[in-house]
């Protein structure tokens, strides 16, 4: 049941983080994996800046949803160079 929880979770956050910065869709695979990478580095980064959301399912989203954003903001970067 982990893994399918990782990846709805991942899938939510990757299509949260495509609205919010515009122009990052990737389809449904894409968002799994700009979700799960997004987890990844919000549980680096936000521990880093002492920053604690919420617990459950909905702390797991909006933290996965700020990483996914991070990468996009940084893939989006790296490409219009």
């Amino acid at each position: 049941m982990g893994i399918l929880a990782a990846l709805i979770i991942g899938a939510i956050a990757g299509w949260l983080a495509g609205k919010i910065v515009h122009g990052a869709g990737f389809g449904l695979i894409g968002n799994i994996v700009v979700g799960i990478i997004g987890a990844l580095v919000a549980s680096w980064v936000l521990p880093q800046l002492h920053i604690e959301l919420a617990t459950g399912t909905v702390g797991s989203i909006v933290d996965a949803t700020i990483g996914a954003v991070i990468v996009l903001v940084i893939l989006s970067l790296i490409r219009r160079v």
